[in-house]
């Protein structure tokens, strides 16, 4: 194992040979160039953490020449090694984004230390831009631009980096994974496990070996140990999908774990400590469930913390266009091939009730995608799948040269943007957060669209 990749720069053969052994023998991975072309072609294969830059290189042997290619190597730390030890030289490399900036002959103490500095600063950096990278994934699951999900991307925004304990409720098919997903995302165990369990889904008698894992011995074809999916949430986030459906005798189990974090394998003696993030889901009416004594009372309030709501897609119906653009956005990367809606397609899809709610929306589009031609959905292909609508007047509402649903979305894009504008008076990064963007999301957008702002 290596501490880090390291790219030598050079002219000197002597001196890249001397360097190159002292580091490898101080467990970097090293690459060596002569000049800056070299260097920019070992960096198409050889993706280096940290750059050692001598600054009078061929064929100019030029410091100001060298410290203007500093920009081609701006994603990673740049040390500047030189004999031209001036101190206006040196303030010139830093203001042009060098890391450091070390004399000839190099004392290898010193540039020992300046490179782990550096190393670990980039660590840092890198880890920086993968939190916010999964953040913002975590927020672009949440598609929709409508009063609810504002308020729900609000929510998840203050709640996520807590271990609060959240209990997400709505109805069947609103994306309650999904908010439990971008949850843990958001959080600090973003890089830890998410374990998903539908309580519903295993047999009641198999639902404890399940999550708590068994001995060898432990019953009829127990021949070895094996970790329970509590276990294997260690550190992460442990996702009940509806709870509502668990077993009483399992519900007073789980209710100890929660309390003492602590927890027995089925037939073993060795007491277990876990620590886990609980989110838990349910479309029923957990204190009806309560009030009827088919869920106890205390786990309710073990697990309820802070309740989020998911709503019913027809609470929500100006997020359609935004949902259907982007399950076809995903599908035509699945397969390879650009499918839009036509005019009379779209108007079925805004006009239709979905009782199923966005799993009902993604699975008619998706059936409905797999028999069409030419990379258009039209109402003649929903009619091969529902021939009950073939005689359905969807397109009376809209404009008579037709409306393709990329047309639609940027209508509702250019008209929330303006929205949120006008509401922030003209803050671009107050404004990127009302709409669940980054601020640079948004700039782009505006570019794109041509706003005057």
């Amino acid at each position: 194992m290596t501490n880090g990749r390291i790219l030598l720069v050079d002219d000197e053969p002597a001196f890249r040979q001397l360097a190159q052994s002292w580091l490898q023998n101080s467990g970097y991975q090293v690459q060596t160039a002569a000049d800056l072309a070299a260097a920019r072609a070992q960096l198409t294969g050889f993706d280096a953490d940290l750059i050692l830059l001598d600054l009078s290189l061929p064929p100019q042997f030029d410091p100001q020449h060298t410290l203007a290619a500093l920009a081609d190597f701006s994603s990673r730390p740049v040390i500047i090694l030189t004999g031209h030890a001036e101190r206006q030289l040196a303030l010139d490399a830093i203001a042009q984004g060098a890391w450091d900036f070390i004399a000839k002959p190099v004392d290898p103490d010193l540039l020992a230390v300046v490179i782990k500095r550096a190393l670990n600063k980039h660590q840092l950096d890198t880890e920086l831009k993968q939190l916010k990278a999964s953040s913002l994934d975590g927020l672009n699951r949440l598609i929709g631009a409508s009063a609810p999900m504002e308020a729900m991307r609000t929510l998840i925004q203050r709640i996520a980096p807590t271990d609060v304990r959240v209990l997400v409720t709505g109805p069947s098919g609103t994306g309650k994974e999904v908010v439990s997903k971008a949850l843990h995302q958001l959080s600090r165990r973003a890089d830890k496990p998410f374990i998903s369990v539908h309580c519903g889904a295993i047999p009641a008698d198999l639902l404890e070996s399940e999550l708590f894992g068994y001995v060898k011995g432990a019953f009829t074809g127990a021949d070895k140990d094996r970790p329970g999916l509590l276990k294997l949430a260690d550190g992460g986030t442990l996702f009940l999908d509806e709870i509502g459906e668990m077993p009483l005798p399992m519900q007073v189990k789980l209710l100890r774990v929660l309390q003492e974090g602590t927890f027995f394998a089925v037939g073993g003696r060795e007491q277990q400590r876990i620590d886990v993030r609980l989110i838990s889901a349910t479309n029923a009416n957990l204190p009806q469930l309560v009030k009827q004594g088919q869920f106890r009372e205390d786990l309710y309030y073990r697990i309820k913390g802070i309740t989020l709501e998911t709503v019913a897609l027809s609470e929500r119906r100006q997020d359609i266009p935004l949902l259907l653009q982007h399950f076809l956005e995903l599908h035509s990367k699945q397969q390879g091939q650009r499918l839009q809606l036509d005019s009379t397609a779209l108007s079925w899809f805004l006009q239709r009730d979905w009782p199923g709610n966005i799993r009902e929306l993604k699975n008619t589009l998706e059936s409905v995608a797999a028999v069409a031609q030419d990379g258009v959905i039209s109402m003649a292909d929903i009619s091969l799948l529902h021939p009950q609508d073939s005689e359905q007047p969807a397109a009376a509402a809209l404009p008579a040269n037709g409306l393709l649903l990329d047309d639609a979305v940027q209508r509702l894009e250019i008209r929330l943007i303006k929205q949120a504008l006008a509401q922030t008076e003209g803050n671009k990064s107050q404004a990127a957060r009302l709409l669940g963007l980054s601020r640079q999301g948004l700039l782009k957008k505006i570019d794109r669209y041509r706003l005057s702002v």
